[in-house]
C-alpha cells in the first residue's frame, strides 16, 4: 500500500471516530506486546487477580492481537468520555461514575459496528473485530502505545487534557495504516492515588492488587466480603473512583455528551435510607440496561448491608 493511501485511510478513520463521538483515536501496529508479557506474568504469579480466574485464560492472545484477528496489521484505540455533569447526593452510598448510565458495552459496541461498516464502505475489503473490555485485549497498553495517554501509578490511562474518566475500546484491522507514537509519563513525583486508596490496593506505582480493590469486592467477588474489610470502603457500594477523584489531571475532566450515559434521576437523588430500603422492583426500573445489573439485586443488597 502506498504511503499516501495509508495517510488518507488513517485520516478518514480519525475523522470518523470524531463523528461517532469518540474523545480521541490513536493507531498502533499490531504485534506482540513484549514489554507487557513479563509484567502480566508476574502480576498473575502474585495472584493480584484475586478470584478473577478468567484473567489467567488466553495469555498469548492478551499479548498478541494477531492471534485474535487473522492477518491483523493495526490496532485502532478509542476513548469515549463518561464523566457526568452531575454526581450523587452527599448523603448516599456511592456508585462508580462509569455505571451511572446504560451499560457501556452495548453503547460502544453499536458505535464500533457503525465504525467498521463505514471503514469497509470507504476503503473496501477490510476485515476486523471490535473489542470493548470483554475480550482478552490489553486496552490500556494499546491506548498508551498509540499515544492516547500514559498509564499512571493508579493503573489508569491518563491524558493531560481530560484526565481518566473514559472507556477504552479497539478495532483490530487487517489494514496497514500510519502509526502514532507513545506519549511521555506526566505523573512525576505525585502519589495522590496511592495515598488515597482506601484498601491500599495500589501496592507499588503501576501495580494494582486487583484482589484488594473495592471494585473487585463489590462487583467481581461472588461470596461474602471478608469481615476485615469492614469500615474500609468509604461508602462505595458499586465500584470505586477514589484513585481517579484525587488525580490532579482529572481537574480537566469535562462532562460527556452521550445521552445514553445520562443517569436515572432517582439514582442521583437516592439517600442511604433509600438504598437500604430498595426493592427488587425499584432495582429493575432504576438499573434497566445498567452495568449495575452485573451484581444482581442480591449482590447490591450484600454490598449495602456491608456498609451499614
Amino acid at each position: 500500500m502506498s504511503i499516501n493511501a495509508k495517510e488518507t485511510y488513517s485520516k478518514f478513520i480519525k475523522s470518523e471516530a470524531k463523528r461517532l463521538g469518540f474523545l480521541s483515536c490513536g493507531i498502533s501496529k499490531a504485534g506482540f506486546l513484549e514489554e507487557e508479557a513479563p509484567r502480566l506474568e508476574k502480576w498473575l504469579n502474585k495472584n493480584h487477580h484475586g478470584q478473577m480466574a478468567y484473567m489467567e485464560n488466553h495469555f498469548d492472545k492478551r499479548l498478541d492481537p494477531t492471534l485474535l484477528v487473522d492477518d491483523a496489521k493495526s490496532v485502532v484505540s478509542l476513548l469515549l468520555n463518561y464523566y457526568p455533569a452531575e454526581t450523587q447526593s452527599q448523603d448516599s452510598f456511592k456508585i462508580s461514575k462509569y455505571a451511572y448510565g446504560q451499560d457501556y458495552h452495548f453503547v460502544i459496541k453499536e458505535k464500533l459496528k457503525e465504525f467498521l461498516f463505514s471503514i469497509q464502505e470507504k476503503i473496501g475489503d477490510v476485515s476486523g473485530r471490535a473489542f470493548v473490555d470483554s475480550a482478552p485485549v490489553l486496552d490500556r497498553a494499546w491506548a498508551a502505545k498509540s499515544g492516547l495517554g500514559w498509564i499512571g501509578k493508579s493503573g489508569n490511562l491518563i491524558t493531560q487534557k481530560v484526565g481518566s474518566f473514559y472507556f477504552i475500546a479497539e478495532l483490530i484491522l487487517d489494514l496497514d495504516l500510519e502509526y502514532d507514537y507513545a506519549t511521555t509519563d506526566h505523573c512525576g513525583s505525585c502519589t495522590a492515588c496511592i495515598d488515597a486508596c482506601p484498601t491500599q490496593a495500589i501496592v507499588e506505582p503501576h501495580v494494582i492488587d486487583g484482589g484488594k480493590c473495592i471494585s473487585y469486592y463489590t462487583i467481581e467477588l461472588k461470596e461474602n466480603i471478608p469481615y476485615e474489610m469492614k469500615g474500609k470502603f468509604d461508602e462505595w457500594m458499586f465500584g470505586c473512583d477514589t484513585c481517579q477523584d484525587v488525580c490532579p489531571w482529572n481537574r480537566f475532566s469535562k462532562s460527556h455528551s452521550e445521552p445514553l450515559f445520562n443517569p436515572n434521576r432517582e439514582l442521583l437523588s437516592f439517600s442511604k435510607k433509600d438504598w437500604i430500603e430498595i426493592t427488587e422492583e425499584t432495582f429493575r426500573v432504576v438499573f434497566k440496561n445498567s452495568p449495575i445489573k452485573r451484581t444482581k439485586f442480591d449482590g447490591l443488597k450484600r454490598n449495602i448491608k456491608f456498609l451499614e
